[in-house]
């Protein structure tokens, strides 16, 4: 098999992309939690407590989507390095590893989102139950 120099430049901006989706979320969560804080602080609600024990797991989940992404585009780096040395079957084994990476971080990525999408069901489930009502 042989692999062009190219072929693992293909998922840089891809993954600059999903990298750039990942720290806005981030970023959205932190927002949420330090308002969820500045509430719980007042009243001290175990609604608020388990809504930020939710989202703390979902911004645990998407350091490691970030981390598998930077990963990815590490070893696509390498990889290419390696293609641009003529070492072919470390490159190729490279770039393996950076798609692999990139698995795991849409792997994880989809877990946050139904993780994400249970706590809304569950959020708006008072609003449901009062429209059949």
């Amino acid at each position: 098999m042989n692999l062009q120099i190219e072929t693992p430049a293909l998922l840089f901006s891809a993954t600059s992309l999903i990298l750039l989706a990942y720290t806005n979320r981030f970023l959205t969560i932190a927002q949420i939690v330090r308002g969820l804080k500045k509430t719980y602080d007042q009243d001290h609600s175990k609604s608020i407590l388990l809504q930020i024990k939710n989202l703390n797991l979902r911004l645990s989940l998407i350091r490691y989507m970030q981390l598998f992404g930077v990963l990815c585009l590490f070893l696509s780096v390498f990889a290419m390095l390696c293609l641009f040395l003529e070492q072919q079957t470390l490159g190729i084994y490279l770039f393996a590893g950076s798609l692999l990476s990139l698995l795991a971080s849409l792997g994880i990525s989809f877990w946050e989102i139904s993780i994400s999408v249970t706590a809304l069901r569950l959020h708006l489930s008072d609003l449901i139950d009062e429209k059949t009502k």
